[in-house]
């Protein structure tokens, strides 16, 4: 027995059924696109607050939240795939890849426009990640049966 494995977390695994699995994987696919939705409407509402002020920023934010939308959905899609496959080479390359493109994002805009930028673009590009932290231990939460 390995310190970690107790009587607790046995019981536990016993009793994860396959509804269990069923109810879990609908609310990750449903925490996955509440979290793009509301991605998008936060970051769309703040840059237009700040479009007046700046015009360059309210692009960068934009931009920010469309690549952290298409980051996370990319990285569940490679988390998906490394559980059915098992092939973690091909999960360490995808996110080689992955932190590659949205890396080189906003030192583009930062060589176009204000280096500042970057930091708004970073704003919006961890938001689904801040949505996902907030909202995943209420989604997952199990119910006393």
């Amino acid at each position: 027995m390995v310190p970690w494995d107790d009587e607790d977390s046995r019981e536990a695994r016993g009793n994860y059924t396959a509804a269990h699995a069923t109810a879990d994987l609908a609310a990750y696919d449903a925490l996955k696109r509440s979290v793009c939705i509301r991605t998008g409407v936060a970051t769309l509402v703040v840059a237009l607050l700040i479009t007046p002020f700046t015009l360059w920023g309210a692009f960068a934010l934009m931009v920010g939240g469309i690549c952290g939308v298409a980051g996370a959905l990319l990285l569940a899609r490679g988390n998906e795939r490394l559980v059915d496959r098992r092939n973690v080479r091909s999960f360490v390359l995808s996110s080689f890849l992955r932190i590659g493109i949205f890396a080189i994002v906003p030192v583009g805009l930062a060589v176009r426009g204000p280096v500042w930028s970057m930091a708004l673009y970073f704003a919006g590009y961890f938001t689904p990640v801040l949505f996902f932290a907030a909202a995943a231990p209420r989604a997952f939460e199990r119910k006393k049966e």
